[in-house]
């Protein structure tokens, strides 16, 4: 198939430039003579790295002995390496990402030699080499989830579930923390954050009608249009759950954008809570100007809470006896051990979430399984 090969970077002002591998073979390094593409940085040899193609069409990479590495993916490169579209590629600290494009005639005349001066010293990460896999997550494929109880704090009685993002794709992280890593490599959190929504709520609706299930936003998609849009599309099509909104406490800044989204929410029947409460700022003001329907008050908090000073137990009490003054529910996240239970039933705690009252499971299988 007809087409070009090119490098892209990442420039110091966030803009991406490109460089078209037009000339074989294509030669990096840092001296004007003889190099391709120069990159202006002592920690590029002189001739650093060849990229050329075998009579078959596919791309290598040869690293010409240059004294720092030429990397592939941050896997260095000993010899040749053969190329892939989306591979990461380091000489030294500098770094591209492979592309393809099909149709030549798009392209623009070659980009001018590369004069980026690069002093970082260890390899950056503007890129993400598991990108196509990403968006195959983003598709669906190994997406995945979980739901973990809420009980009544007296007695134990099933109060909701929370919805949990999993991830199963065979070539990523299953951990949610490193894809939401990845995303945040790839600017797509949002994306991630509602398809692990979509996703759960559409097998909770289905398996489990009549649940209320807790569902977590990310800070970066909490005020955006695009969010309560979605959530008015999920209102519309999974009726069978009733919703309630974890907004992260680092969102909670912003009083006048607060106020909007509960009032937004409350148009949409759905309530909300105030998550990790106490693990940063506690968010007092905007606690009393904005009051949430829940707050689940941070693990960190309630961890070994049977065995904390008297002062800090103090503090929690009075807290937990704020939200209540405030017409608010209190939940104690991170619950282990029945000692801990016991002093947050003494507290005043209403509903407990943890692995003394249940660990997360997997979600009600597809209606088309």
């Amino acid at each position: 198939m007809d087409g070009i090969w090119y490098l892209e970077r990442v420039s110091a002002d966030g803009s991406t430039a490109r460089h078209d591998l037009l000339d074989w073979p294509f030669h990096v390094g840092r001296d004007a003579a003889g190099n391709t593409l120069v990159v202006v940085d002592m920690g590029l040899s002189r001739r650093h790295a060849q990229l050329a193609q075998d009579p078959a069409g596919r791309l290598w990479l040869t690293d010409l002995d240059s004294t720092n590495g030429s990397f592939v993916n941050r896997e260095r490169v000993k010899g040749a390496a053969l190329l892939k579209e989306h591979d990461v590629l380091h000489f030294a600290q500098a770094e591209y990402r492979l592309r393809w494009r099909p149709d030549t005639a798009l392209f623009e005349a070659p980009a001018e030699p590369d004069k980026t001066r690069l002093v970082q010293r260890d390899l950056s990460a503007n890129f993400a080499p598991q990108e196509p896999q990403f968006l195959e997550l983003l598709a669906g494929r190994g997406l995945s989830g979980a739901i973990q109880p809420i009980v009544q704090a007296q007695g134990g009685a099933l109060f909701a579930y929370e919805l949990l993002g999993r991830g199963e794709h065979p070539e990523l992280p299953r951990s949610p923390m490193q894809l939401f890593s990845l995303a945040a490599v790839l600017k797509r959190e949002a994306e991630l954050s509602q398809a692990f929504r979509d996703l759960g709520i559409e097998r909770v609706a289905a398996g489990l009608p009549g649940t209320t299930l807790f569902v977590n936003t990310h800070p970066k998609e909490t005020f955006e249009p695009a969010f309560v849009d979605a959530l008015v599309r999920l209102r519309d099509e999974r009726a069978a759950v009733e919703l309630v909104v974890e907004v992260h406490e680092t969102a909670v800044v912003d009083v006048t954008r607060l106020r909007e989204l509960a009032a937004r929410l409350k148009d949409l029947g759905m309530r909300f809570a105030y998550d990790d409460f106490g693990a940063g700022e506690s968010r007092l003001v905007e606690l009393g100007e904005v009051p949430p329907h829940f707050v689940k008050f941070d693990m960190g908090l309630i961890r070994d809470i049977d065995r904390a000073s008297p002062n800090k137990q103090k503090v929690v009490h009075d807290m937990v006896r704020l939200v209540h003054d405030l017409g608010a529910v209190a939940l104690a996240e991170g619950v282990e051990t029945e000692a801990e239970a016991v002093v947050c039933r003494q507290m005043g705690f209403d509903l407990i979430q943890g692995y003394l009252t249940g660990k997360p499971g997997p979600l009600p299988p597809s209606s088309a399984a």
